[in-house]
């Protein structure tokens, strides 16, 4: 008797990158749904949430979210939210003016095809159609009562003009800071405009806007509050890293049906596993199936976005030749009590940094002893640390995702770990922050505490502030690390027990 055989995954229905405001009344998608099917378009229950999630409402009847932004690999049904949407700003919520723009007009005319076809094909909707134009310098839809809904290429001076209540924005992979100059004032002064941009995975420096947007939605996710005008689904995985080891079950792998299933929410609907597997096949290793099919895209920076908290120059200007003179005795030895570490890593989990702390000059000497993957090598790098320099205390953030560590460090260093409260968090962050600002603060400046700074941002914490990184890939580990471990210098803690040497 043959096995059971295991049905494949059906598409996951839910994004796994999502934020949206958490302030709203109502909303408008179920009547958008119901209008498309009225119309023959049936949507999937991951399209109806998208439209459910992006037309909510607020009590001022204004909506709740100014931008949305739908990120999903190609052919799985992005052109069937655009329509819906379009289908009710036309027909039940009376917007004046739709601009549907894409990269190249081709694709507007495909997608000007298609929504014609659902209307015409729909005589409660065709019998308020009063226009349809079709040629070389306009393509458009109007009705008996004034509503247009126009089709563009984007370009600099594409969409000028025009006032537009609902801008949607396809192929948003390839959305610039011209072509949003461009159409951005449009809406500057519509009572309620909203934004709809929908694409799949960044390419690159084309991608400026979608990476915005996906900075905006990951640092929403990073502090636990939605961004106040931002609803932002990504469909996509979370891919395997050089760091990994062959039983890793953190990240996604690129053959795996469930990480298709995660990345695609129409596969087993629209999209089969034999085509995805075909696919795989035909695309390689290069990173192609990864960004068309799983969702991994490239997303650019801007450089206004790097150093944002302390600038490069000042922070280079501190950079110091010796290191810890005042935390050894005249032997050369280490002066116990005089130094302290600390540890931090990214929720990720991918690497861990451990830094310390120490006198200099009135001020204080910062460093970066060990920043690496993974972090089954922490506690046995303590230890020898711990025996070396007989530190003060350490001090890691029983909150964070090295807060894990904490019960091992205890039993292997046989001291309390010192876990700053909320409030010291943001103590920390200030006293760093003013001793950058006094020239207090020394560094060896080591690669990894240089990227960190260029990759961090403030986030509210109380009536003061904390350390954000940016988004998804920015490591501010060795930066947290080092203003814990500033802090601890003054932090309240055990005596220091009994130790023996070691090298560091």
């Amino acid at each position: 008797m043959s096995e059971p055989v295991e049905p494949e995954p059906k598409g996951v229905q839910t994004p796994r990158l999502f934020t949206a405001p958490s302030s709203f009344l109502s909303s408008a998608g179920q009547e958008a749904v119901e209008l498309a099917a009225m119309a023959g378009l049936e949507l999937f229950p991951w399209q109806q949430h998208v439209l459910d999630v992006g037309m909510r409402e607020r009590k001022d009847g204004k909506w709740a979210s100014f931008e949305n932004c739908v990120n999903v690999p190609r052919q799985n049904g992005k052109g069937g939210i655009i329509e819906a949407r379009e289908l009710a700003g036309l027909f039940l919520l009376k917007e004046h003016l739709i601009v549907h723009s894409a990269h190249e007009f081709k694709t507007s005319r495909v997608a000007h095809q298609r929504i014609l076809s659902l209307i015409l094909g729909t005589p409660d909707l065709r019998k308020r159609v009063k226009r349809v134009l079709a040629n070389t310098t306009e393509t458009s839809i109007t009705l008996v009562t004034g509503q247009s809904l126009q089709f563009i290429a984007r370009s600099g001076g594409s969409g000028r003009g025009w006032t537009g209540d609902c801008n949607i924005l396809d192929e948003a992979m390839s959305l610039g800071d011209e072509a949003m100059g461009a159409l951005m004032p449009t809406m500057s002064a519509v009572p309620n405009p909203q934004l709809w941009y929908l694409g799949s995975a960044g390419i690159g420096s084309p991608s400026v806007q979608l990476g915005r947007l996906r900075r905006r939605a990951q640092a929403a996710l990073e502090i636990g509050e939605p961004d106040p005008s931002l609803a932002y689904f990504e469909w996509s995985v979370d891919p395997h890293v050089d760091e990994c080891g062959p039983g890793c079950t953190e990240h996604d792998g690129t053959d795996d049906p469930q990480a298709w299933a995660k990345s695609n929410p129409s596969l087993g609907y629209l999209i089969s596993h034999e085509y995805v597997r075909n696919e795989r096949a035909s695309l390689g290793t290069g990173g192609v199936f990864e960004r068309e099919r799983l969702g991994v895209g490239t997303y650019p920076s801007d450089e206004a976005d790097t150093w944002q908290v302390i600038g490069e120059e000042v922070w280079r200007s501190l950079a110091a030749a010796d290191a810890h003179p005042e935390a050894l005795d005249a032997q050369g030895q280490p002066i116990p009590g005089a130094v302290a570490f600390a540890i931090d890593m990214p929720p990720e989990r991918t690497h861990a940094a451990i830094a310390v702390a120490g006198p200099w000059r009135g001020g204080t000497h910062v460093e970066v002893p060990d920043h690496r993957p993974g972090t089954g090598w922490v506690v046995e790098r303590a230890v020898e640390l711990h025996k070396r320099w007989k530190p003060r205390c350490w001090v890691v953030d029983a909150g964070g995702p090295a807060g894990s560590l904490i019960p091992d460090l205890e039993e292997a260093l046989g001291v309390k770990v010192v876990a700053p409260k909320t409030r010291e968090i943001a103590q920390s962050c200030g006293q760093f922050y003013d001793a950058v600002a006094e020239q207090a603060l020394s560094h060896h400046d080591p690669a990894p505490l240089a990227t960190a700074l260029a990759g961090a941002q403030k986030r509210p914490l109380g009536d003061a502030w904390a350390w954000a990184r940016r988004g998804e890939g920015v490591d501010i580990s060795p930066l947290v690390a080092v203003t814990f471990a500033k802090w601890g210098l003054n932090a309240e803690a055990e005596p220091i027990g009994n130790v023996t040497d070691n090298v560091w």
